[in-house]
């Protein structure tokens, strides 16, 4: 029975490992063993997330010629490996990649912490800004002029009010992408967009593709969906997609979805560029995968020279291989639960009938608010007051950040609301443990990651700037001393929720 979900070929592994900085001498200035650093490589690929977890690794003599190593060298390694809990093989079909079972695996999320506690506990675990004013309130008041006629229904809108389906589809045209209303359908947030379109196409046991890392609330909801979770690591930096292993994914795992957040990915802040959503779509085309792309965060640039490729969709206007998720809840506010999705019109009408076994449709209130600001124009004022916001705090908790913790290593994305940090070498579920002692939550790598990837990072969104944002590094550098100290924490908490 094969055991594996990916293959990394000997070339593909060898320029990853020498990609990896020279590792340090041991004690006494003597340099491990040449097998010993080759199985440390490929544990730290697997524990970044840069290799999957299951993911079959090349035949030692493949290995072997690729690194130029003795063979001997190869079989060391991976015997140690074997013996660490990092790989599992089993003879006809060959060793796969594996994190033993005392590993920090995913967790659940953190709950959103209750407004009482905001004064001692400074949160990062959400990625979501409060409430712009005055335009929360003009949007209420808009919609409650518009709501009489409404209430003399009974309420229940299943694709959404007409309205507000007609003015989304309206600002994909005005992108380039000519969309009819039929093709919208409005949800309780972009979390409940994904949940209809995971149930309608990814019934238990499906592969769903996923970046890696990627958005923790989705990768939970995939999980709980019965779908098999298939991780394709990001490249290096912040250029988002490596199309080689989407490619070999693809072809070698066929998954039925694909979810991929191409603007501003949320941990990493990785914007794809044109050719690589192209190529995608293409390739999942030809695999038979549909391709559903969250744009939750695509209105919020925040560098005056970014220039946004365009929308997924562009390269399957039917939007029969590409699903596309949006939603106001970052551009706005997260209380404004308001998602929607663009797909072909026969897919709305699939996901709209599956609906009535779920919430029936979303609050007419807030669809009318989200209607008022958009047709007013106040849309555009309040998500540029957003990204003045996100913006001032990203830079404050960059500079913040660097001065507490040089060590920590991150690259600054041109825009959404995080940074994706690897944290010196220490455990990123400690620090999360040892945060909550000092007065700072933050979620750690792995709930972002499948199977224990990641415990090397930390997710850092840009919730506070100012003073806040230097006493938020500063407990977090306060946690990391305690982490490099050795004291004893406990596990990490396991929760619900991380936005």
């Amino acid at each position: 029975m094969q055991r594996w979900t990916s293959v990394v070929g000997a070339a593909q592994l060898a320029r990853q490992l020498a990609s990896q900085q020279e590792r340090p001498s041991a004690p006494g200035g003597r340099r491990p063993p040449a097998y010993r650093a080759l199985a440390d490589g490929i544990r730290l690929l697997v524990l970044e997330g840069r290799v999957p977890v299951a993911a079959r690794l090349p035949a030692e003599r493949e290995l072997a010629l690729a690194l130029s190593v003795s063979r001997t060298t190869v079989a060391a390694a991976y015997e140690a490996l074997r013996a660490d809990g990092f790989l599992e093989s089993r003879r006809g079909a060959g060793s796969w990649t594996a994190v033993p079972p005392g590993n920090p695996l995913p967790a659940r999320g953190l709950e959103p912490l209750p407004p009482e506690s905001l004064g001692t506990l400074i949160d990062l675990g959400t990625a979501a800004l409060n409430a712009p004013e005055p335009w929360l309130t003009r949007a209420v008041q808009g919609a409650l002029g518009e709501l009489p006629p409404y209430a003399t229904t009974h309420g229940d809108y299943p694709a959404g009010l007409p309205a507000l389906r007609a003015t989304i589809a309206r600002r994909y045209t005005e992108l380039g992408v000519p969309t009819m209303p039929e093709q919208i359908m409005v949800t309780t947030g972009a979390m409940g967009a994904i949940d209809a379109i995971c149930h309608l196409f990814a019934g238990r046991g499906e592969r769903v593709a996923v970046e890696s890392p990627s958005y923790a609330n989705i990768l939970q909801l995939i999980r709980e969906a019965g779908a098999r979770l298939v991780p394709v690591a990001m490249g290096e930096g912040l250029s988002g997609w490596e199309m080689d292993r989407w490619r070999q994914v693809l072809r070698e795992s066929a998954p039925r979805l694909a979810y991929v957040v191409a603007d501003f990915h949320n941990p990493t802040g990785a914007l794809a560029d044109e050719e690589r959503r192209r190529t995608l779509v293409d390739a999942a085309r030809a695999a038979g995968t549909v391709v559903v792309a969250d744009e939750t965060m695509r209105e919020l640039p925040l560098d005056a020279d970014v220039e946004l490729p365009r929308p997924m969709c562009a390269f399957d206007p039917a939007g029969s291989s590409v699903i596309t998720v949006g939603s106001a809840s970052k551009a706005f506010w997260a209380g404004m639960r308001i998602g929607w999705v663009r797909a072909a019109p026969e897919i709305v009408r699939s996901l709209v009938a599956a609906r009535a076994y779920a919430d029936l449709g979303t609050p007419v209130l807030e669809q009318l608010a989200v209607a008022w600001l958009m047709d007013t124009g106040e849309w555009a004022d309040a998500v540029a007051w957003r990204r003045a916001q996100a913006r001032d705090n990203r830079d404050a908790l960059v500079a913040a950040v660097r001065r507490e913790l040089p060590d920590w290593e991150f690259a600054v994305p041109s825009g959404g609301l995080t940074l994706w940090v690897r944290a010196g070498g220490l455990s990123g579920s400690r620090i999360a443990v040892a945060g909550e002692r000092v007065g700072v939550r933050v979620p750690s790598g792995p709930r972002f990651g499948v199977d224990g990837a990641f415990e090397g990072y930390v997710r850092l969104p840009f919730t506070v700037g100012g003073p806040l944002a230097d006493e938020a590094a500063a407990r977090l550098a306060a946690a990391a001393r305690l982490v490099a100290s050795g004291a004893h924490l406990g596990p990490e908490p396991t929760r619900t929720f991380v936005a």
